[in-house]
């Protein structure tokens, strides 16, 4: 195994109180650390803890410049691995969770990986760990289904409409350039009518943002499906569309079981 090294870590969406413990060691002891935060509050938090830290957010594209973003995340996997190839203990460091709707660390582990260095990821509380708990919703109760939202749009997801469905990234839905950073409400319309197959124009959803700071509370804000086109949303936005239906016994497992729903309840 060759001398460098990389960690990918997450560092949880609220700003210090959800980094777990080896994460934390290792960005004190990492040679130099890479950064991707929301904000400068989380920035200057991990610049606390290693002096020795790169901000990825420079790879975004400046002053209006018009980027592909596949461009920006190969940039920044270069960078990450020049410091490997030069046996240094490289982490990055990323906002939630390293390996959920985050591409640079998987990117930068497999690349690592494929040139003989060590190369792991530690995880980080998700957006959809805080989801479960801020609305006092245990997914275990009907289960549920999660699609980023333009993946839902563009291909032939079927939905159970007994469950929880979330669709992430909701503020770029039907955005495909990777260039820009919105949506418009013409594509959440399409959106729109495209659940109009499984659920009614009232039914309630739910526009979640999870909190990054101690002093902020979750965003939660509850709109018929209708009215998505015109909510404001952010970079930070999920949509919980909680179930339209009840479940559905299998009768035919149940019988083959010797149960009832009786039995179930």
């Amino acid at each position: 195994m060759k001398n460098g090294s990389l960690v990918c870590v997450g560092t949880g969406l609220k700003l210090a109180g959800q980094v777990s413990v080896i994460a934390r060691s290792y960005l004190e002891h990492a040679d130099v650390v890479f950064s991707l935060m929301p904000d400068g509050f989380h920035q200057r938090w991990v610049e606390g803890l290693n002096p020795n830290v790169v901000n990825l957010q420079q790879f975004y594209g400046r002053n209006g410049e018009i980027k592909n973003r596949r461009i920006t995340y190969r940039q920044m996997v270069a960078a990450m691995l020049e410091q490997v190839r030069n046996g240094k203990k490289v982490v990055g460091a990323f906002y939630g969770h390293p390996g959920v709707f985050a591409c640079v660390p998987h990117m930068a582990i497999q690349q690592a990986r494929e040139e003989g260095f060590e190369a792991l990821m530690e995880p980080g509380i998700s957006a959809e760990a805080c989801l479960w708990a801020d609305l006092g919703i245990d997914p275990g109760t009907s289960g549920h289904q999660s699609f980023e939202a333009s993946q839902f749009m563009f291909f032939r997801h079927v939905p159970d409409p007994s469950c929880h469905l979330l669709l992430w990234q909701i503020a770029l839905a039907g955005e495909h350039t990777l260039t820009q950073f919105n949506t418009s409400s013409d594509r959440l319309q399409a959106l729109v009518e495209q659940l109009q197959e499984w659920y009614c124009p009232e039914h309630e959803v739910i526009i979640y943002e999870a909190a990054n700071l101690p002093v902020q509370a979750p965003r939660i804000t509850r709109v018929p499906l209708s009215q998505l086109p015109w909510v404001t949303l952010t970079p930070a936005s999920t949509l919980l569309i909680p179930p339209a239906r009840k479940l559905e016994y299998n009768m035919e497992v149940l019988q083959r079981l010797g149960l009832t729903p009786g039995d179930l309840a």
